[in-house]
């Protein structure tokens, strides 16, 4: 079974659902033949590559109700084990991140890129990364065993650039406006963070539709 998910890193709810959903298949009895892919999109594209403060961005969004707005997901967080720490988040542009995401698919296979997207989203939101400086994204790289001499030449170059705003236009031209979205088997589609019964039950039933159909 393929899953491809869809998120960003800047998007915390996308960070939640991966803790969700991975939570959901450390559950499912055939783990071992899933096979997660992570897929590039940006909630704002027009993002500065220059970070600032996440409390600054978000209190100029939605006023006084950020606040409320952060302690709820850090709550949540909380409860999956995962790290919100909003007074150090940095906001700026992921491009650089989704770069660095593809570069690990195809060089070093998916298992390495959601090992990947994993450290980018525990950095971002647990320890005040910021995802567009290419030292940081490196130094992430090599944490997850990626070679340091060639991600940093990948990240001093334009390599991918094209492929990756090619893939956000794709994922726009299936018809995905939010993330994240979960698609499995390039046929069902489950958006938002649900809970990790919600991806339970999904597994379940996309491997007892698939395997009729190979019986069919």
């Amino acid at each position: 079974m393929k899953v491809e998910i869809y998120s960003d890193i800047a998007c915390p709810w996308c960070y939640l659902g991966k803790a969700r959903f991975e939570r959901a298949l450390a559950a499912f009895p055939d783990a071992d033949s899933v096979e997660v892919v992570y897929r590039p999109f940006q909630l704002d594209p027009s993002a500065p590559y220059e970070p600032l403060p996440h409390r600054e961005v978000l209190a100029a969004k939605y006023g006084p109700q950020a606040a409320a707005m952060d302690d709820r997901l850090a709550a949540m967080g909380a409860a999956e084990d995962i790290t919100f720490d909003f007074d150090t988040v940095l906001e700026n542009n992921s491009l650089p991140a989704h770069r660095l995401l593809r570069f690990a698919l195809e060089e070093y296979g998916p298992e390495a890129q959601v090992r990947l997207k994993g450290r980018l989203m525990a950095g971002h939101f647990g320890e005040g990364m910021d995802i567009g400086d290419h030292e940081h994204l490196t130094d992430a790289a090599v944490i997850v065993g990626l070679d340091r001499d060639a991600v940093a030449a990948f990240l001093d170059g334009d390599e991918l650039h094209d492929e990756v705003l090619d893939d956000i236009e794709q994922a726009r031209e299936l018809g995905i406006t939010a993330v994240p979205t979960f698609v499995f088997e390039e046929q069902w589609a489950v958006q938002g963070g649900q809970e990790s019964e919600a991806f339970l039950r999904v597994l379940e039933q996309v491997a007892k539709d698939t395997a009729a159909g190979a019986d069919s």
